[in-house]
This record gives C-alpha cells, structure tokens and sequence, in this order.
C-alpha cells in the first residue's frame, strides 16, 4: 500500500493552530448537535474503512485483523456511539447542594470546552489510541490537532485521509511528521495537551506544557507486574497472561511484564503456560502461522529487545525464535533475578520473564519497591490477599484474575499514577479531560442585610460573628 504522504510544512503548523483558534471563538463547535453529527462521522470513519485499516496496521505492525477489530476499530465505533447517547447528559449543568444560607445564590456548575486541543499519539496502537482522546474532545466541543506516530507511516497515511474526509476540517486536522513538527507544535500553547508514549518523550512534553501551564495528559507505561497467588486457577492465569502478553507481540503500554510466583506453585505455573502455548500454536512456532507473528515495529527496537535477551542470565523455556529483523516469537523466560536485564527497563516487546518468590508477600514489597506500574495483575481467589496488594502496592489500576481486560470497562476512568503518568480517560473520564467545570454564582441583592458585618469599620461585633464559623462543635472522633 503506499504511504508516501509528506510531513506537514513547518510553516503551516502556526496557521493551522491560528484557524482551529478561530474555529472555537466562533463558536462552531458548542452545539451538542455539531458534536453528536462529528461524533457519528467518526464511528463511520471506522466502520467504513475497516479494511484500509487493517491493512495499515499490516503494513506498521504485522498485527492480525482480528486483533485491529477487536482492540481498536470495535472500541473506537461504540465509544462515538456512547458519547453520542449521553451529551445531553454529561453537558448537563449541576447544582450543588450547599448551606442553607446561599441556597438563593443560583449555585451552578456549568461544563464548557477548554478550547484548542493537542493529541499526540504513539506507534503501538495507531489507530485507538488517536481516535479514543479525540472521541472526548469531540463531545467536549474542543478542535483538535491530532498528531500520530511517524513510526507507523501507513497508519498515519490513513488517519490523514480520512480525517478530511469525514471529519469538519475547521476543527479536526491531523499534523504529520517527525520531531521537528512536533517540537513546532509543543512550541504553541495549547489548552490541553493529551500525551500517549513513553516516559522519556512524556517528559518533554510535559516541560513544554509547563512553559504555558497547559493541562496536560500523560498515559505512559511502565513494568506491568503479575503476582500469581497460589490460591487460584493456575491454568486459566498462565492462559490469561499469555494471552495478554501476545497482544501486538507484546508491544502494549498495560502489557504483562514480568511474573511473579511463589515457588510452591512456580512449576506447576511454568506447566500451564506451555499447555496454553501448545493451544495457541498447535505447531509450536507462532512464526509458522498463515497470518504471521505480529512484527516489532522498527529494527531499532527489535535489536533493543534482542540484546535484552542476549544479556539476561535466565533460560528459554518457550519460543525465542527470531525471523528476519523484526519479528520474535513469544518468549518466556525462568530463572530471572531482580537484577536481571529484563528487569531494568519496560521490555515492551514478546518476552515475559518469571521471577520466583517465597510467597505472596514477597511478590508485594518487590513490585512496592519499585516505580509505579500502569497496572498491577492479581490472579487470586483470595478476598486477603487482594487487600494485602491494595494496601502494600501502589499503580493506576489492579485487574484480578485477567489481563488488559480493564480497558474494556470505558464506565470507568484509566490511567496512571506517578512513573505511569497522570490524568485518566475512556468514557466519560474522556469527555472530562477536555471539559472545563466553570463554576457561577448569582448572590441577590436582597440578602444584603445579612452582609452587613462583612464590611469596615469592623467591630467587636463583627468579628463575633465571623468567629462562630470557628467555634463550631467538633465531634468525637
């Protein structure tokens, strides 16, 4: 397929922020019924080009139809479907209740766009991971500027053609290009700037939406841990986190990591995951399979997830073939240590180390020692031991009992904490990223009687009367 689409000139990059700035003050994208129409265009981007896609993604990524449709194009069409359903609602003023004395002050708290905003998106997950921030900034009545991966050309090709071509171009453009657009784009301010990547790029973004107090989103990553508890269904969690693992070949920011298992059970877990890994490749080479193992996007990072493998100290007891420059079969590794290669950064990549503890205890002050993870992934059957890993363990999310399944739950917000970033989305949690809560009040002058001790001269009096909002009764605690 051909991807040959240009960057976008630096000197239009200026301009096209200028006119989506013009766009918002004119006010063109407030209505709900400019946003439900944009919205609905886009589930009909996807669902009308679903081959294009996929075909893109084939070209980036290597990555199976049915893993484009099932983890991007299916979610992205029933979250445009799910925000179109609900504006009215989420738009929605509210009205707090407050004391009894200001309960003429007509209290509302009103919900408006912030106004121009910045997504920059990653390679991993070109498509879902463009359209998702966008489906909420849509509903939040904020223009866009999408600005996707320069790794993933075919995909980026995509997003561009089809964004004119479906989207109003007023307010929703897509910049292509490298560094150099980027840090042009990052060099304008912005009033929200959603970021998806890595902890290194997250960083300069982060700075340059310092320079003008931007609000700013960062999803990045980080190393995913799994505690496998021996109080569970061992089978179905070696299953379930290989399942996870192979996900775009293990190049999911939420992708299993590492594994922790107490040794009582670390045979009998290493046992389940070849049982699962027969199942998936009954010919016992994923690279053997009609539609291909999933590529590593670039030469560059397949030799970073190369010299990992060269350098750990554990042993292969699953996979380890390679083909090619970029493609490696899924990999797990035993007999990993703390200090181990494959610990020292995220492995982003088809490789799943196994570290085996004494017990469950130990699996906790490990990932606690450590910078916060994404997710933390408990299989368990244990209400105490999922309360030991709340309490001793700090991450954006805990799934128990499967992997990356919290990203389907979009009625509830995902994102990170500290190393894994800040700021949360999908359904709603989307639309509130994008969304100003504009506070008003409307204190009447009939109620100026009862002002009257806030004003100089002050007295002793006066002050009496402000001192009863100290001298309230406490309660026992």
């Amino acid at each position: 397929m051909s991807v040959e689409l240009g960057y976008t000139p630096l000197a239009q990059i200026p301009e096209i922020h200028s006119r989506l700035l013009s766009t918002f003050k004119s006010g063109i994208t407030r209505p709900l019924a400019y946003r439900r129409k944009q919205l609905l265009q886009l589930a009909r981007l996807v669902q009308e080009n679903v081959t294009a896609i996929e075909d893109a993604e084939l070209h980036d990524l290597g990555k199976p139809r049915q893993e484009v449709v099932m983890v991007e194009l299916g979610t992205i069409v029933q979250a445009c479907l799910y925000a179109a359903e609900r504006l009215e609602e989420w738009n929605k003023p509210e009205k707090p209740t407050v004391e009894e004395w200001r309960s003429s002050w007509d209290t509302t708290v009103y919900k408006e766009p912030k106004g121009v905003a910045l997504i920059i998106s990653p390679w991993n997950y070109p498509i879902v991971l463009a359209l998702d921030p966008l489906v909420g900034a849509i509903a939040a009545g904020c223009p866009v500027v999408l600005k996707p991966s320069e790794i993933t050309p075919a995909c980026s090709s995509v997003l561009i053609n089809l964004v004119q071509k479906y989207l109003d171009p007023a307010a929703y453009v897509v910049v292509n290009g490298s560094v150099n657009e980027t840090t042009a784009l990052l060099n304008l301010r912005w009033d929200h700037i959603f970021f998806t990547g890595g902890t290194k790029i997250g960083k300069i973004v982060a700075a340059a939406a310092a320079k003008f107090v931007t609000p700013l989103t960062l999803e990045l990553g980080g190393k995913s841990p799994v505690i496998v508890d021996p109080i569970c269904d061992i089978e179905l969690a070696a299953k379930r986190v290989l399942f996870g693992k192979i996900q775009n070949a293990g190049q999911l920011c939420v992708s299993p990591d590492y594994v922790l298992v107490p040794k009582s059970v670390a045979k009998e877990f290493k046992e389940a995951l070849k049982k699962a890994y027969e199942q998936f490749w009954p010919s016992g080479n994923p690279l053997d399979t009609e539609y291909k193992w999933g590529k590593i996007v670039s030469v560059t990072h397949y030799k970073r997830i190369t010299a990992l493998l060269e350098r750990t100290k554990g042993r292969v007891i699953l996979g380890g073939r390679t083909e090619g420059d970029r493609r490696i079969a899924p990999t797990v590794i035993e007999g990993v240590g703390i200090d181990d290669s494959l610990m020292e950064e995220e492995n982003f990549g088809p490789v799943l180390p196994i570290l085996e503890v004494e017990n469950v205890d130990e699996a906790i002050r490990l990932v606690g020692s450590r910078p916060t993870p994404l997710v933390i992934y408990l299989f368990t059957d244990s209400e105490d031991t999922k309360q030991k890993v709340f309490e001793g363990t700090r991450s954006g999310t805990i799934c128990m009992n499967d992997t990356i399944s919290q990203l389907s739950v979009y009625e509830m917000p995902f994102g990170g904490q500290g190393d894994s970033g800040y700021g949360a989305y999908l359904g709603k949690g989307t639309f509130d990223v994008f969304t100003h809560r504009r506070s008003f009040i409307h204190v009447p002058k009939e109620i100026e009687p009862h002002l009257a001790f806030r004003y100089p001269p002050y007295t002793a009096d006066s002050y009496k009367v402000v001192l009863g909002s100290v001298n309230v009764k406490i309660p026992d605690a």
